[in-house]
């Protein structure tokens, strides 16, 4: 068994409105069909992913089969369509204090954790002996990811993250 968080497929960005609205943008549906034909996710597995529009139109583009759409895994709330030109830098530092807002209308990054992994830990016990692929954002995998291994976010792997791209955890790691 083994989780594959997969991050969505390149948005088409509008600076206009909140990222969480953010359509798949059809320019990149090649990089997510040439994800889906790389081998590196599973051919059978259970699938779920976050409703924002680029999650789902990912996960469409990745599988034929169903896929549970899961509201817990959003990502980290930022309700905010204000254009950021120092994203990373607020990102880093939501991590460097997860239990504080890194920005007016972001969500703490300890309240995106204690949504996302409850939801994972509750997919994962449902499908227990299976792998499964969840579908949706890099700064709630990397903080799942690093909650699930006992550590700390890796955010050199988030910041190295391609979109698509995958971070796989596997079974021994979660415990299974």
């Amino acid at each position: 068994m083994t989780l594959f968080l997969v991050r969505h497929g390149r948005p088409l960005v509008e600076r206009d409105r909140p990222a969480a609205e953010w359509e798949l943008d059809p320019a990149g549906f090649d990089d997510v069909w040439s994800l889906r034909e790389s081998g590196r996710l599973p051919e059978q597995a259970a699938w779920f992913c976050s409703p924002e529009p680029k999650a789902v139109g990912t996960a469409q583009l990745l599988t034929e089969g169903d896929v549970g759409i899961l509201d817990d895994l959003r990502e980290h709330v930022r309700a905010s369509s204000e254009w950021m030109d120092d994203f990373d830098a607020v990102v880093r530092r939501a991590f460097a204090e997860p239990d504080l807002s890194a920005h007016p209308g972001w969500e703490p990054l300890a309240a995106c954790r204690d949504r996302v992994l409850p939801a994972v830990r509750r997919i994962l016990d449902v499908h227990r002996g299976e792998d499964v692929v969840l579908v949706g954002h890099g700064t709630a995998w990397t903080v799942v990811a690093a909650a699930l291994t006992a550590a700390e976010p890796d955010l050199d792997r988030w910041a190295a993250l391609a979109m698509p791209d995958v971070i796989a955890v596997p079974g021994a790691m979660l415990g299974a």
